[in-house]
């Protein structure tokens, strides 16, 4: 018995420059913006702070500042997009993406898509790659390192008990 699976959902997030596909899996809500609260310490760009979800105090993260693409100020049509953690990196901890809109969830298989090397992206690095999907160019990232660079910058600083998120889904 062939047990291989021919498609997935995903979701087609979309960014300010860009778009990331995802597993629908790693998508836990999708909240309007809120003004985020930073704690007074210093910051790389890509971490924009922290929003209360679920009496949580959730990281919040620019994919596009974190990939070296140019982002802007949160407009209208920013969200915040809640991924959970799928490493064990973060351990069920959960982390704010900003996007701009909502989501598109779709089909995928292989017949839609294919490898767009046109961009090349560092091994280590947030991003996978890139992939053709008819006219959209999505990027894949790697949540693993994304995670990673969430629970360095958060989770491991001093004053981060706090942040510890128990009891989640």
């Amino acid at each position: 018995m062939d047990h291989s699976v021919e498609e997935l959902y995903g979701l087609l997030v979309p960014l300010h420059q860009a778009r990331l596909i995802v597993p629908r899996s790693c998508v836990a809500e999708i909240i309007r913006y809120l003004p985020l609260q930073n704690r007074g310490v210093e910051n790389p760009d890509w971490f924009r702070g922290f929003v209360d979800w679920n009496n949580l105090q959730v990281p919040v993260i620019s994919i596009e500042s974190l990939c070296g693409m140019s982002s802007t100020q949160p407009g209208s049509r920013t969200r915040i997009t809640i991924f959970n953690g799928l490493s064990k990196v973060l351990d069920g901890r959960v982390f704010g993406v900003l996007t701009e809109g909502f989501p598109q969830l779709l089909r995928i298989n292989s017949k839609v898509m294919e490898l767009h090397e046109e961009q090349v992206w560092p091994d280590d690095g947030p991003i996978i790659c890139q992939i053709r999907m008819i006219n959209e160019y999505p990027l894949v990232p790697d949540l693993e390192v994304i995670e990673t660079l969430v629970q360095e910058q958060v989770f491991n600083k001093p004053g981060s008990d706090a942040l510890k998120l128990e009891n989640q889904l």
